[in-house]
């Protein structure tokens, strides 16, 4: 850690080699001179990070490497890297529900006390903040810098919503214009609407994949909405809070949407969703803004973007994004260099640049409210308007485990397997058993 007093120098103003120099009272070593090295998953923010290293270099002389990893083995890949105990990667820009690991296991760096010295924590988003950055989970300590703020939306077919026959149909059928859905009632008129596969044309795509997290996050836009939780308010009880009436109805529902979807719907990754709908084959897709400026490029115009529907007037998106984490397994001079790499990026004026990137999404709370932001991109509304919702799956150190779990019993239910209520209680009860194991239970 540098002394304070050198401190803004090595932020700020030397060239980065002379200023760790003069700051440690020697030259700079061989691996002081080495690329500073991120870790992220392969997609387009990745790509975007890299040209804004590339300007980091420019500015500082410092050489930023962003290795992008497939994500279905980027998780493995992470913490067998953690497990050598010296980690090829300075920063991993790891996935929200990470962090409870990352700290308590000693993996990321804590940044409590050095964050608050290169920004201004109010101007963080709280739920930004709360969510990638924070653990325990409001607790005011630090173990990330916000990097990607994500949320599932809903991209649609704008053309076929304009369409006057479609129009004209819809009204006939539903007694009411073809608008894009507030409700999720409406939403499944709409998909019914839309549901033609003998014309090769579907009504909706979810997140439905059984790597990962892709049901979990695409079921969560209606386990909240319609009144489920996955655990007590302010306990990690399960049993009676999961497995409750308004759960199973949300999960009965999924699987009514999802049926109006294409062939293969009940098991779709992310990268299927985008392809079902970049093939103009379906009328809606819920997936993550992240992937919207994709949509935006291939389809232009003929499509629109919103916020996910409601049930009642309750909105909830599912949260995504990642933020900036130092690894705790490399040397001194390698912490500094990623702390000023982390301290460049969230300046005001980084971040400006970042939002230009595709599906740069940032947490500055100055930005997203700025009218600038909102009209930028067709889809910068909608998310800005949905970050105020956005809520996380379990974030504490087994999250993998009740991830497993969680991918299993909502697949059961999902396909038919079992009954939705019959899946909830089984699935509350595996839960809790992990977290007592853990002894995150009392």
């Amino acid at each position: 850690m540098a002394p304070a007093m050198c401190r803004p120098l090595v932020l700020l103003l030397a060239p980065p080699l002379l200023a760790l120099a003069a700051c440690s009272g020697k030259e700079a070593s061989a691996d002081e001179v080495r690329p500073l090295s991120v870790w992220w998953f392969q997609w387009a923010p990745a790509t975007g990070l890299q040209e804004l290293g590339q300007e980091f270099a420019k500015e500082t002389g410092i050489e930023v490497v962003v290795n992008q990893i497939p994500l279905d083995s980027y998780q493995d890949r992470v913490f067998q890297e953690f497990g050598t105990g010296a980690t090829r990667f300075d920063v991993v820009i790891g996935d929200s529900q990470w962090i409870g690991r990352g700290a308590t296991k000693g993996l990321y760096e804590e940044l409590t006390d050095w964050l608050p010295s290169v920004v201004d924590l109010k101007t963080i988003h709280g739920r930004a903040a709360r969510y990638l950055c924070e653990y325990p989970e409001g607790s005011g300590r630090w173990y990330a810098a916000p990097c990607e703020t994500d949320a599932i939306g809903l991209a649609y077919r704008k053309d076929w919503f304009e369409d006057p026959q479609e129009r004209e149909a819809f009204r006939a059928r539903f007694g009411r214009e073809l608008s894009v859905p507030e409700s999720w009632e409406e939403f499944r008129d709409v998909a019914q609407f839309f549901q033609r596969p003998a014309e090769k044309r579907y009504g909706c795509a979810f997140p439905t994949g059984r790597a990962y997290d892709a049901l979990t996050m695409g079921f969560q836009n209606l386990l909240w909405a319609f009144g489920g939780k996955w655990h007590a308010e302010g306990s990690n009880r399960v049993v009676g809070h999961l497995d409750t009436p308004a759960t199973a109805r949300a999960l009965e529902f999924f699987a009514e949407l999802v049926r109006l979807g294409p062939n293969g719907a009940e098991d779709l990754g992310y990268g299927d969703v985008l392809e079902a709908f970049l093939n103009g084959s379906t009328a809606m897709a819920c997936n993550y803004f992240a992937f919207f400026p994709t949509i935006h490029e291939k389809l232009g115009d003929k499509v629109g973007f919103a916020v996910v529907p409601a049930k009642d007037g309750k909105r909830v998106a599912s949260l995504g994004g990642q933020g900036l984490s130092i690894s705790t397994q490399i040397a001194p001079e390698r912490k500094e260099l990623a702390k000023r790499f982390i301290a460049w990026f969230l300046q005001r004026r980084v971040q400006e640049q970042w939002i230009t990137k595709p599906a740069g999404f940032t947490a500055s709370t100055e930005i997203l409210a700025s009218p600038a932001f909102r009209a930028q991109t067709p889809y910068n509304a909608p998310f800005a308007d949905s970050i105020d919702t956005m809520q996380d799956f379990w974030n504490v150190p087994v999250f993998n485990e009740l991830m497993n779990v969680t991918q299993k019993h909502l697949g059961q239910a999902l396909d038919g397997e079992r009954p939705a209520a019959e899946a909830l209680a089984a699935l509350a009860v595996e839960k809790e058993r992990i977290l007592r194991e853990a002894g995150l239970l009392e």
